[in-house]
This record gives C-alpha cells, sequence and structure tokens, in this order.
C-alpha cells in the first residue's frame, strides 16, 4: 500500500505506550480497545490487499480481451430469418389445429 495513505500499521498500534495520569484511562480499557482496532486493522488490510490483487488479475484479463482480435457473429440474412420464422409458424398452426389445417 502507498504509505501516504496509511500511516499506522496493526504493530504501531500495539507498541503505542500511553502516559499514565492520576485522572488518567483505565490501561486494561485502553490496551482491550486497541486490540479491536488492532483486529479491525488488520482485517481492513487483508481486504485491502485482495481487492488489488482482484483488480491488477481483472487487468490484465481485460488487457488481454482487449488484445484479442474481435470475432463477429455473422447476422442472419432477412431473408433466412424470415424463412425461420414462417417454418416456426408452421410447425405451431399444426399443433394448435392439428392436420384439418392441411387436408
Amino acid at each position: 500500500m502507498n504509505s501516504q495513505e496509511v500511516r499506522l500499521s496493526a504493530k504501531d498500534i500495539l507498541d503505542k505506550e500511553f502516559k499514565t495520569s492520576m485522572r488518567g484511562y483505565n490501561p486494561d480499557e485502553v490496551d482491550k480497545f486497541l486490540d479491536s482496532v488492532i483486529q479491525d486493522y488488520e482485517a481492513f488490510q487483508k481486504k485491502v490487499t485482495q481487492l488489488e490483487q482482484e483488480n491488477q488479475k481483472l487487468r490484465r484479463e481485460m488487457k488481454q480481451q482487449s488484445e484479442r482480435p474481435q470475432r463477429q457473429t455473422p447476422t442472419p440474412s432477412a431473408g433466412s430469418t424470415n424463412y425461420d420464422i414462417l417454418q416456426r409458424l408452421s410447425n405451431l398452426e399444426k399443433k394448435v389445429f392439428g392436420s384439418k389445417l392441411y387436408d
């Protein structure tokens, strides 16, 4: 990750020492909270790494796709399309009306 974006690591949070004063926070509560922050932070870093890897993979795939010659599927001509529609219509009429239509 870019060091300008993330200033703390999980280890930095773990190693942080706080000064205690007479009316300061309870050190045990602070430690418990920082432990949960560290867990969330590690999960966040793992997810960011996973997403960066996925992003790189998808960029490579997209680049490969763009470098391949594009094959165009031939469009059926109007005559063959009309013939196909007429054939389907004929089959449908036979099913619906039976052989009475062609007797």
